[in-house]
């Protein structure tokens, strides 16, 4: 008989137990307040016959960011990073023409120059009615947003600069020497030499280079990129831009003066295994901006891959202390 009431309480506390914990997890829920969730829009606007996507978050009236992409991705590379700010911050990241989602006209009918990309960033952001805004600067995006910010300079509130580069020092890599090449010689040799830059095999070594854990690096990052770098025509469209970025070197004197000039408040987040914007391109801009917070972090080029988790806690601290005051 002690052994069936013990066999019976066994059973009870064994369905009890079950309850208990789900009354504690319903407990602790009631108990907070979820998170809004952000809403992300996927919008187009027509800016000199060419159609411009882009992706928008946040309150119409908070602070902008514009956040500019590299190569060879687009706005999709701030996928993750948007949801995180876009309580506060108005988070705008358009597409090149070229790029992701916007419309890539022939090269022979596009100037596909930075100084043209500048130029439409520069008219999409207008329209927007972006007034004021920090840049968010990788790769691409920074020749491009330094020349906005030569353009308007008023309008520049902070920078975060993330593997893209403004001096001499960071153009030293081998990465660079067969386009330094071509910036010397447009001869069609010179150009057909650089066509291994928009292979896959290119494409998913810049994803996956210098990562400490290449499994948080999505597939699907190299898989879509190289989808848009294999339509007709684009292979131009790369080669032309990766020419013209030599008409980026002989303007760091003036985007340094910037620099020093305006003193926007600026966080460097820099992957330091990045073997195109090696981490040799990041100190000299303390020269010019001595009060940049800098962090060099054991990552590659595309960093927001695999160090999301310690750039976005930065980048929001940097964003709520020096830009929305």
């Amino acid at each position: 008989m002690i052994n069936r009431h013990l066999i019976s309480a066994l059973a009870i506390l064994a369905a009890a137990t079950p309850i208990a914990a789900h009354a504690q997890c319903a407990s602790s829920t009631s108990a907070q307040t979820a998170p809004a969730v952000p809403v992300i829009h996927y919008k187009n606007t027509t800016i000199d016959g060419v159609k411009v996507f882009y992706r928008e978050a946040g309150p119409v009236d908070g602070p902008v960011l514009l956040l500019l992409h590299g190569f060879p991705t687009s706005s999709h590379m701030f996928r993750n990073l948007m949801p995180l700010l876009a309580d506060r911050y108005r988070v705008i990241a358009p597409d090149y023409p070229g790029y992701g989602q916007s419309d890539a006209p022939d090269h022979t009918k596009f100037a596909y120059t930075f100084a043209n990309q500048a130029d439409i960033i520069d008219k999409l952001v207008t329209r927007l009615g972006a007034q004021r805004y920090a840049m968010y600067v990788m790769d691409y995006g920074a020749p491009i947003g330094y020349r906005l910010a030569l353009k308007h300079p008023e309008r520049v509130s902070g920078l975060i600069v993330q593997n893209g580069n403004a001096y001499d020092e960071g153009l030293q890599s081998p990465f660079w020497d067969p386009i330094k090449v071509y910036w010397r010689d447009r001869s069609q040799n010179n150009r057909d030499a650089l066509n291994g830059l928009v292979t896959l095999e290119i494409t998913k070594f810049q994803y996956t280079d210098g990562m400490g854990d290449v499994a948080r690096i999505s597939p699907d990052n190299w898989v879509q990129d190289q989808a848009l770098l294999d339509r007709p025509g684009n292979r131009d469209v790369q080669l032309d831009m990766l020419g013209d970025y030599g008409s980026n070197v002989p303007l760091y004197p003036q985007f340094q003066a910037f620099f020093r000039n305006h003193r926007p408040p600026t966080l460097i987040v820099w992957g330091k295994n990045d073997k195109i914007f090696p981490e040799a391109g990041a100190p000299p801009y303390l020269r010019d901006l001595p009060e940049a917070e800098m962090h060099i972090l054991d990552s590659g080029h595309f960093a927001l891959e695999d160090k999301l988790d310690v750039m976005a806690p930065l980048i929001r601290n940097f964003l709520d202390r020096k830009v929305c005051k």
